[in-house]
Parts: structure tokens; C-alpha cells; sequence
């Protein structure tokens, strides 16, 4: 689906395009035609490859979508994945979007999100002093703003550590913890998947060979692969954090089930006496003592009781009852 097609000179909006007419402003000097599709199907890439020569192994990749996030240079055009991650209702939603750029147009293309880049476009048409450096500055812009919506993310994952280390040390919430623990985990291993190969990715755009259409804008490429350092910096302490908080669950668990097992061993304990004295007086020789005894029942109810009675003082005091 088309989202918008505009063409730029010298860092001014000239006019709102249809497709058939994007072939009259591409090759025009200082012109800049920028394209956003969503969810593009078969045939609408095929256009595109039409109108602004794409390789064919680019457009292959966008068709197929799922990809790890990469740049790759096809001669003068920069093919560049990056996913993109939102919260929605607690869940983690993983999306991608495409980026096509040559020396005179851009072409995002995003997939299966509902973010929506309009505020990239206005910031563009707000700065045109940048906007006229052409190509290269619309890539730093879609760049910069899929790396800054990381940041929430990563925020609320350090919200949901928090709230989970919180409930650590409640009685009996051992085994929810370690399964909203692992959860995360999940989640933040997903981030990490998109942020590490990126952030190596970027490191191409800045410094040494940098593709054409890039050069002018290496500044700019750096400041987004130091935001991308902050947050796997950020990712790999949560993850270690995750791992602590794991280990500190399963020793709760081992603590509650030695508590369980003091507790049985203290009435074990307990009930092994009367069952000895039960089992010594019920044995029915001839000659044993009380055994016509007329006080003999009552007083071995009070000895057992009494016994019974000092061991579940004495577990109770050492904190096993």
C-alpha cells in the first residue's frame, strides 16, 4: 500500500506524486523523490524495482521480509533492514522496515507494524537546510527514529525487572517469578537480535569507506551508532540482571522446599515417639511390666502426650513448626 510519494529540490517539497510520474523527477538535479509503502505486495515492488533500478537479491529480500538487520551495497544503492519494536498491551511487537536509498530517492518500505514514520517526514520538511544534503539525510533520519523508539522499550523492560524483583521475596511467588523472568528474557533477547547486528551494521557509515551517499552524513551515522552502543549496553545489563534474578528465585524455591522438608521431618520426628512407645507397650509378653497396670492406659496417653508435646515445643522454638 502506498503511503506517500513526494518529490524534494534543494530541501523544498516540490509535489505530492503519483507513481507513473516518478520516472519525470528521478535523475532531475538536486531533486530527491521519497517513497513510504506498507505492507507492500509482489507487484508493487516490482514497480519500484522498475522505476528506480533495484538489484534484483534487494528486492527478493524485501518480498520475503523476516530478515536480520543489515546494509548491504548494491553499486550506488543502499539496501538497509531494520526491525522495529513496539510495546502493545504488555507484548513485545516485532515489525521491519526496508530502506531502499540511491543517490537521488528513498524508498522505505515497512512490514507487519503499526508505527507509522509521518513524524519523520514533517521533522525532514522542518529542517530543509538538511534536507537538501539529499538522500543520505532522510536514511539518518528513518535511522535515528526507529534507534530512539528502542529506548521505550528498553524502559519498560527495566519497569517490568523491577516490578518482578520486587515480588522476589514473597512467599510462594517463586515459580510465577521465574516464568515472567524467562518471559523477558525472551523479549530482551529479541531486542538484542535487533540492535547488535544493526549497531555493527552502522559502523560502515561512518568513518573509513563510506558509501556516496552517506558521506556527507557521517556526524550524524555516528550519533545513531552511539545511541545503538547506550542501549546494547543497557540490553546486557538487564540480561545479566535477569540471570541474578533467576538464580535468586530457584535458591527461594530450594529455601521454601527445605522449609517443607523441616517441617515433615519435625512431624516425623514427633510421631516416631508415640509410635515407639506404642509399639513397645503393645508388645504382649507374659511377664512385662504394667502390663495389668490399672493406670497403665491413661499414663502412657500422658507420657506419649507429654513427649509429643516437649518435641513440638523445642521444633517450634528452633523455627522448624
Amino acid at each position: 500500500m502506498l503511503i506517500n510519494c513526494v518529490a524534494y529540490r534543494q530541501g523544498e517539497k516540490l509535489a505530492d506524486l503519483p507513481i507513473q510520474k516518478i520516472s519525470d523527477y528521478v535523475g532531475q538535479s538536486d531533486t530527491v523523490v521519497w517513497v513510504a509503502l506498507k505492507d507492500a505486495t509482489a507487484d508493487e515492488l516490482a514497480e519500484m524495482q522498475g522505476e528506480f533500478g533495484l538489484h534484483d537479491l534487494a528486492i527478493e529480500d524485501a518480498r520475503h521480509g523476516h530478515q536480520r538487520p543489515k546494509i548491504e551495497e548494491y553499486g550506488d544503492c543502499l539496501f538497509v533492514v531494520m526491525q522495529l519494536l513496539t510495546i502493545v498491551n504488555g507484548e513485545l511487537e516485532v515489525g521491519e522496515v526496508d530502506v531502499f536509498v540511491g543517490r537521488d530517492f528513498v524508498l522505505s518500505v515497512r512490514n507487519r507494524s503499526s508505527q507509522t514514520f509521518l513524524g519523520v517526514r514533517d521533522r525532514c520538511e522542518r529542517e530543509p537546510d538538511l534536507l537538501k544534503m539529499g538522500s543520505g539525510f532522510i536514511l539518518y533520519a528513518l535511522m535515528d527514529a526507529v534507534v530512539d523508539r528502542y529506548f521505550p522499550v528498553i524502559d519498560a523492560f527495566e519497569t517490568e525487572l523491577e516490578e518482578i524483583e520486587d515480588q522476589i521475596f514473597t512467599k510462594g511467588a517463586a515459580r510465577q517469578n521465574i516464568e515472567r523472568l524467562y518471559d523477558l528474557k525472551r523479549k530482551v533477547m529479541q531486542l538484542k537480535h535487533a540492535v547488535a547486528p544493526l549497531m555493527e551494521a552502522v559502523s560502515k557509515l561512518h568513518g573509513g569507506r563510506v558509501p556516496r551517499v552517506c558521506a556527507s552524513m557521517q556526524e550524524y551515522f555516528r550519533d545513531v551508532s552511539d545511541h545503538l552502543v547506550r542501549i546494547n549496553a543497557s540490553v546486557e545489563s538487564i540480561r545479566d540482571t535477569i540471570g541474578t534474578a533467576i538464580q535468586v528465585n530457584l535458591a527461594m524455591v530450594t529455601i521454601e522446599e527445605s522449609e517443607v522438608n523441616k517441617r515433615l521431618a519435625a512431624w516425623a520426628g514427633i510421631f516416631a515417639v508415640a509410635t515407639a512407645l506404642a509399639g513397645i507397650w503393645g508388645m504382649n509378653f507374659e511377664f512385662m511390666p504394667e502390663l495389668k497396670w490399672q493406670y497403665g492406659y491413661p499414663a502412657a496417653l500422658l507420657a506419649m502426650g507429654g513427649i509429643c508435646g516437649l518435641l513440638y515445643w523445642r521444633f517450634k522454638k528452633s523455627g522448624w513448626l
